[in-house]
């Protein structure tokens, strides 16, 4: 039997992916077939509608590229229509209080775990109703739920919400936390540094998976190194960027 994403994250196994930003399937289904084990379909930041999102969860299907969705904004209604399209877990950005991440670890499932809403008997998850009753077991056992730490708030409540029942990942995102410290576009700063240190300690303390961006100084080797197993080093708009702009040099040169 194939392992889900989820199993694989906690068996040990270091996920490789991307960021799909263009809300193009077509874009989604290129990069996918590279062999990225993941992608997450950012609605936080990118242009792309919930119905983008599923075409491109469908387009990254058959490479087998298992998708996860950022939400633009952590609440129950933007989680269940991310589950419901497909996505294998959903990224909570900017999460900074014990009260926001229990909210998300209960949006991820549905009752009496959680509060997701029930529509299994039709939505695309479930194969549109026809495996709905199998689907509810298996979506409250390999949904991931992933809470980002991008402020000093989080930091400063980090082991409390590593220890919330639900939450699978915690994933920094380095820009933004360096922002919040007052060191905004800093990613490397000491003071980064050693906020990153304390929340890959609370996820260790508390078996929860650890996530997060390379950087110029905090490469893939140094995040393996410190325990991460989630590395999203790429993105498909900087993909084409660099590789347009790569391709145009060599022919003018």
């Amino acid at each position: 039997m194939t392992q889900t994403l989820k199993q694989r994250l906690f068996a040990g196994e270091t996920i490789f992916g991307f960021w799909h930003m263009t809300a193009s399937p077509m874009v989604a289904e290129i990069v996918a077939q590279a062999g990225y084990d993941t992608c997450i379909i950012d609605m936080e930041h990118g242009p792309g509608s919930y119905l983008e999102a599923q075409t491109s969860a469908q387009a990254m299907a058959a490479a087998g590229c298992m998708p996860l969705l950022r939400v633009p904004v952590t609440n129950r209604v933007e989680i269940k229509r991310a589950l419901d399209l497909g996505a294998m877990g959903v990224v909570c950005p900017g999460i900074a209080s014990v009260a926001e991440a229990e909210e998300a670890a209960r949006a991820c499932r549905y009752p009496p775990a959680g509060v997701r809403g029930m529509a299994p008997t039709v939505v695309r998850a479930a194969r549109y109703g026809t495996i709905w009753q199998d689907y509810m077991d298996q979506a409250d056992r390999d949904i991931i739920c992933i809470c980002q730490v991008e402020t000093k708030a989080a930091v400063d409540s980090i082991e409390e919400i590593a220890a919330i029942d639900g939450v699978d990942m915690l994933f920094i995102g380095p820009m933004d936390l360096s922002g919040d410290l007052g060191q905004r576009g800093q990613p490397d700063h000491p003071i980064v540094d050693e906020a990153m240190a304390r929340v890959a300690a609370a996820a260790k303390a508390n078996g929860k998976a650890l996530g997060s961006i390379p950087t110029a100084k905090r490469g893939r080797d140094e995040l393996l190194a410190a325990g991460y197993t989630c590395i999203m080093a790429d993105a498909d708009v900087a993909l084409l960027r660099d590789g347009a702009a790569a391709s145009l040099a060599r022919l003018r040169s």
